[in-house]
């Protein structure tokens, strides 16, 4: 098993659809050669020919395609539509790859005419793993559609058949690193799959019946099921609890947002309530922005990006990371280890954030160096000075024999403290603040489940006023008597009374079971909890921390157009166009012709036309002007293209065509879906609706001296991510710390607080110089001689600076290392 990828639904989605050639009964990666890691025939509709890891496991670890399922014996199969003498129908026959050589396969884009028959006399076709023309006649099976061949993860990207496959390889695997935004932006130029992915991921509250909306809060939706659709004797009501502020396995923040409103009638299968990266249960990785392809000052060179201040003002790339830190209170041979407030040698000031049991507030905002939770741990015994004795005597002995060993926030760390858990062992006592945990979670569970049974009971009670009603009691007899005597009526009427009797019995049941389920949770939550040997209490502290976006950070479009932000501009600096509009954005334009994605230029031309329509329609609405002009004008735009959408607005009320409207304002929203995109011409004709230049270019004028640019500007909007390669955790700088063990040289990387290696070519650059001693610095006060860095260091403090460098600690490694090969090497010390 493998710790899945939580970075966003996509992510999680492409885990657990992995395939592999490693691991038992498999291939190593040195012994696989470039025929095992090659795209084969067989691959089609089963392994995305795409989607695959750069670097040493590049062919070796693959993606199952979009429609491809296992069969009982492990085979991969593809769906295919059967073809009976040229004419397509709709039964579809699963085929695995020894089984499809046999027969003849059109592609999914073969012509048909509306009775589904093949027009073409010659139709292009795979047979034995071969393509080649055949006749319509002769056509066994066809594919069910143009996205079969490619993973999720690729059919998320539109104008993918524009894109060379090797930037296709860097974009799909991209998107699974996107992190998800603060505010999120479904895409203006999405494919269709990203409903798809966004509920089966599973991150969405989905409606498991239809029925009603009976309540909406930040955290729990209500449903009142429709009685067709309720099973008998049950009180027809959905609860759902939504997922609040909870940390990923990336850090990441997970957190659920209601889509839906109070008395808003639902099917089974609709979105109630959006999940991490998803806008109205549709997929949003990342944000439009508005891009131009210029270079600005060389801050575009070899891939940066020039961002303006505005999208770090409106937040559209900040981030939430919450993450987990770890306390543990264990017995060792000198005592056991104690979390509390009472720490040696330390001031009042740094235990100001801790309670009286040692561990940090909620709500608290934090620094790096910040004490979380105050830890002591014995210290051995050593012989004592009479001196220290005497103090030891007059002040108490607790003091000297146990030293800080706190959980500190780490260095360049900077949040707020959102929840603390603490797990103590069975049989030890509890302390003040674990109690009073307990008591909260307690106190929200009763309030949980108690909001819970009262939904129910209403829902109860509803069917027995609708029964005692019909069965002729009035109204004010009802209103006059408690809710609990209504169950206790006798009727005349057999049935009723049987109906009536089965309301109670089930009203019986739901308190009982309220209380069973009251009663497991109290247990689960006041039981001490099963720890590892010699482990008394762990305390978990959860810290999230709010990242902007700013130089340094690594963003991506979805055609493998990574870079790195150079700089965040003002927004009065940056190009903008004649109607003042600046760009968010600004790209090199020499990252394309040499990539080969030009879906990314066709992405950004697509989303302006989308843009534009957007605005026209807001201009429309603002104008106020006749309904039948916004009516004709949209039934334009929907009919654009070869592929005529079956929208006819005409049929629509006049409320409705305002509400589309309203929606279209912000952009029309467009699926182009892999290898059955939008044409060139269609672009062209959403630019002439949008009263737009139909080269998509634009003169710009220069933010900064009110000039117009030479030439026109490509400008569009094109979605872009953030991943999760953030310079706040890249960046890194070591002053003195901790040194390596046998060669006293100092440790490397940000974890271990570490140095930057000085290698063997970084000491010929400097030997190429000449410069002696700055190498002899490098290779001794600033590595590994122990006794001349201290010196140094005290000389630098007593303002002397001279340096008297010693014998390197890795000099005296080699003599025993020599020694113990026999050799007696001894220092002449003339």
């Amino acid at each position: 098993s493998q710790f899945m990828d939580q970075n966003n639904p996509l992510s999680e989605v492409t885990h657990k659809r992995r395939i592999s050639a490693l691991g038992p009964g498999g291939l190593t990666r040195e012994r696989a050669g470039f025929e095992v890691r090659d795209v084969h025939p067989t691959h089609y509709g089963r392994v995305c020919p795409i989607e695959t890891p750069e670097g040493p496991n590049i062919g070796l670890i693959n993606s199952l395609s979009c429609y491809a399922r296992t069969n009982d014996f492990g085979f991969l199969e593809t769906p295919y539509r059967k073809v009976v003498d040229g004419l397509v129908t709709d039964d579809i026959d699963y085929l695995s790859a020894i089984e499809e050589g046999n027969f003849v396969i059109a592609q999914a884009n073969a012509e048909h005419d509306d009775n589904k028959k093949l027009t073409q006399d010659l139709v292009n076709c795979r047979y034995k793993n071969e393509f080649t023309l055949k006749s319509s006649v002769e056509v066994q099976y066809m594919d069910v559609s143009p996205q079969q061949i490619i993973s999720v993860a690729a059919s998320l990207i539109p104008f993918l058949e524009h894109d060379d496959a090797n930037r296709a390889l860097m974009g799909s695997n991209m998107q699974r690193q996107a992190v998800p935004t603060l505010r999120v932006d479904k895409p203006l130029v999405g494919t269709g799959m990203e409903k798809v992915v966004a509920v089966d991921s599973g991150v969405t509250a989905v409606a498991k019946r239809g029925g009603v909306v009976s309540y909406v809060d930040a955290s729990r939706i209500v449903v009142k099921v429709n009685e067709n659709e309720m099973h008998a004797g049950e009180a027809g009501i959905d609860i759902y609890n939504l997922t609040k502020y909870t940390r990923s396995n990336q850090n990441t923040c997970i957190n659920q947002r209601p889509v839906c409103r109070m008395g808003e009638p639902v099917v089974r299968g609709d979105v109630l309530a959006d999940g991490p990266s998803t806008d109205m249960g549709e997929l949003a990785l990342g944000q439009n922005m508005r891009i131009a392809f210029m270079p600005w000052n060389g801050y575009n060179f070899e891939d940066s990006m020039l961002l303006s201040e505005r999208v770090a003002i409106e937040d559209r790339f900040t981030t939430i990371h919450i993450q987990e830190l770890t306390c543990i209170a264990r017995d060792t041979k000198l005592g056991s280890e104690e979390i509390t407030a009472d720490i040696p040698n330390v001031g009042e000031s740094a235990l100001s954030k801790l309670d009286e049991a040692g561990v940090v507030y909620i709500g608290a905002e934090v620094n790096g160096g910040d004490i979380l939770v105050g830890k002591v741990t014995p210290k051995g015994e050593t012989q004592l000075t009479p001196e220290e004795k005497l103090l030891r005597a007059i002040f108490g002995e607790k003091a000297a024999d146990v030293k800080d060993s706190s959980l500190r926030v780490p260095n360049s760390v900077k949040g707020t403290i959102i929840d603390v858990q603490i797990f103590t062992r069975d049989g030890v006592e509890k302390d003040a603040r674990a109690v009073e945990i307990e008591e909260m979670q307690l106190k929200e569970v009763k309030k949980d489940l108690g909001d819970e049974l009262s939904i129910l009971e209403d829902g109860i009670f509803a069917r027995t006023k609708k029964l005692l009603l019909s069965a002729g009691l009035n109204e004010a007899d009802l209103t006059g008597m408690s809710r609990d005597k209504w169950l206790a009526q006798n009727l005349s009427d057999e049935v009723q009374q049987a109906e009536l009797e089965q309301i109670a019995e089930q009203y019986d049941n739901i308190k009982e079971d309220f209380d069973k389920k009251y009663e497991i949770k109290r247990r689960k939550i006041t039981q001490g909890d099963d720890l590892a040997p010699g482990v008394l209490k762990i305390v978990k502290v959860y810290l999230a921390v709010k990242r902007h976006i700013q130089p340094g950070d690594k963003m991506a479009g979805r055609h493998g157009n990574k870079g790195v932000i150079s700089n965040v501009v003002p927004v009065e600096d940056m190009p903008y166009d004649e109607y003042g509009v600046p760009v968010d954005i600004v790209l090199n334009p020499l990252g394309v012709p040499s990539r080969m994605n030009i879906g990314q230029i066709l992405e950004t031309h697509l989303g302006m036309a989308c843009r534009g329509i957007g605005e026209k329609i807001n201009r429309m609405l603002e104008a106020q002007q006749e309904i039948h002009k916004l009516r004709n004008f949209i039934q334009e735009v929907y009919n654009v293209g070869e592929s005529r959408q079956e929208v006819d607005v005409a049929s629509f009320s006049d409320e409705e065509v305002i509400r589309l409207a309203g929606n279209l304002r912000a952009g029309l929203p467009i699926a182009t879906p892999a290898f059955d995109g939008a044409a060139e011409k269609e672009i062209k004709e959403l630019f002439k609706l949008a009263d737009m230049p139909q080269s998509g270019q634009f003169i710009l004028t220069d933010g900064r001296t009110g000039r117009e640019f030479e030439r026109p500007v490509t400008v569009g909007y094109m979605y872009m991510l953030k991943l999760n390669h953030l310079v706040d955790d890249k960046m890194h700088a070591r002053s003195t710390g901790s040194y390596s063990l046998v060669t006293q040289q100092p440790l490397g990387g940000k974890a271990q607080f570490g140095g930057q290696r000085f290698g063997e070519m970084e000491v010929w650059a400097l030997e190429a110089y000449g410069a002696a001693y700055t190498l002899q610095e490098m290779l001794t006060v600033k590595s590994d001689d122990v006794a001349g860095r201290t010196k140094m260091y005290k000389n630098l403090v007593d303002g002397d600076h001279r340096m008297e460098p010693g014998i390197p600690e890795s000099f005296n490694v080699l003599l025993k290392e020599i020694r113990s090969l026999g050799i007696n090497i001894e220092l002449d010390e003339d």
